[in-house]
């Protein structure tokens, strides 16, 4: 595909068909606290039902780390309802798909069904509210799972515990320390007793955001909803106070090491503003041109131009109470670790003293039209931004939006982004290298 901008007849066409792309919605919420999203969308026969929990990673504590995800695996154990092993076997053989994933701020479990089926996903996940059996064989099995998984996406992965090593260091008093996933330690040491705690604390209605979307009848499904979560008793919600880490004022330097990698990766990670904020959005935009595809700034210059990186990406990682935003690198060659800061740094004095040009700015307002209209181009899709935007950005309508905060973005909004939150003072540098054999 040829690197152009579209021609101003596609912006104008591409323009009209997002402002006709309004995502209809109705919200309310049951007696219990639980908060109900439908969207209803006739034109294919299927429904996505999906419930988010607010509880991820940072609720819990150190030395219980790993347990919002750990849920996410033992929560398909069964109820007194739906046996042991049933809970996979029951959606696929009505046609249907399941998943569900963790974050630090929340966990999300969906199913997909064609739309004879709305009722089977809306009593599922209603029995995963309820009363989903939190016992010792479920959860010796799916402590077995997540430790498999640990090892097979981290720690025998190259670069796997990249990630996690940036968060230790970047977070010392807030919770997004540690990683989704848990420590092993955690893990083996944790009780029975304990997962039925987190369960009962967390696990409850006035907790939970519960998305159907697709192919259904409001009325139907909103007396579907109140038959099997509306006697379902109202939890605590306990507050979200979580320590506060102080910004940072001096680079930080750490030396970590990886048994699965051959070549070392720097990385160059700043603290930035929770996902909420605008600065967050202007961030996103910052990353895109930084590093988003081969034609981007650093692509060009350092693996395609002068052969420096074997590669390189600029990423911003937006949480509920903070974002990373981070450059990580992989040398080529003998290219030092010096030569990528120097470079890597260049490119960030740019931005903070010119404006970008008036063509990459619109490529730019172009690559985040296109992915707006990916995210919401299926039921799926749709049901989790929906959720999303509830939960953690607390406004459900930014779904209809959100794209007019990118397009309110200016090339000097992204300067002074730039000049704000990059500047040396305000990072962690993380040399990830080879162990020693």
């Amino acid at each position: 595909m040829k690197k152009r901008l579209l021609s101003v007849a596609a912006v104008a066409f591409f323009g009209m068909a997002l402002n006709a792309q309004q995502i209809k919605f109705e919200e309310y919420d049951l007696p219990n606290g639980l908060h109900v999203i439908l969207h209803q969308d006739n034109s294919a026969p299927v429904v996505t039902t999906g419930v988010m929990y607010h509880v991820g990673a940072k609720d819990e504590v150190k030395g219980r780390t790993g347990f919002a995800h750990f849920f996410e695996h033992l929560l398909f154990e069964g109820t007194p309802n739906i046996k042991r092993g049933d809970w996979f076997k029951i959606v696929s053989s009505n046609g249907g798909q399941n998943n569900a994933n963790t974050t630090n701020d929340r966990t999300y479990y969906y199913e997909t069904f064609p739309s004879n089926n709305e009722q089977l996903g809306l009593w599922m996940e209603s029995e995963r509210l309820r009363h989903a059996v939190i016992n010792q064989v479920g959860v010796d099995t799916q402590r077995e799972v997540v430790k498999e998984e640990k090892r097979l996406r981290m720690d025998n992965q190259p670069y796997g515990n990249l990630f996690t090593t940036v968060q230790k260091n970047l977070f010392t008093n807030h919770p997004y320390n540690w990683p989704t996933i848990g420590s092993m330690e955690d893990l083996n040491s944790a009780k029975l007793e304990e997962f039925q705690a987190f369960y009962k604390k967390f696990y409850v209605p006035n907790n939970a955001t519960l998305v159907v979307a697709g192919d259904i009848k409001p009325e139907q499904t909103k007396k579907w909803i109140q038959e099997y979560y509306g006697a379902i008793p109202k939890g605590t919600v306990y507050p979200k106070n979580y320590p506060k880490d102080a910004p940072i004022t001096q680079e930080k330097e750490v030396t970590a090491t990886d048994p699965n990698i051959q070549l070392p990766a720097y990385v160059f990670a700043y603290r930035t503003p929770a996902n909420k904020e605008k600065d967050a959005y202007i961030l996103d935009m910052l990353s895109s041109y930084l590093s988003s595809g081969k034609s981007s700034v650093l692509y060009k210059k350092l693996v395609d131009q002068e052969k420096k990186a074997l590669q390189v990406q600029a990423f911003n990682q937006g949480l509920e109470d903070y974002g990373i935003f981070a450059f990580f690198a992989i040398p080529m060659g003998q290219t030092t670790k010096q030569t990528l800061q120097t470079d890597i740094d260049a490119e960030i004095k740019k931005l903070q003293t010119t404006l970008i040009s008036q063509e990459d700015y619109q490529k730019l307002q172009n690559q985040f039209e296109n992915q707006f209209v990916n995210q919401n181009s299926s039921i799926q899709g749709i049901a989790a931004s929906l959720a999303t935007n509830h939960v953690l950005m607390g406004d459900t309508n930014l779904i209809n939006k959100e794209i007019d905060i990118y397009r309110g973005i200016t090339r000097e909004d992204l300067q002074n982004a730039a000049k704000k939150y990059l500047n040396p003072n305000q990072r962690v540098v993380l040399n990830y290298v080879p162990e020693k054999k």
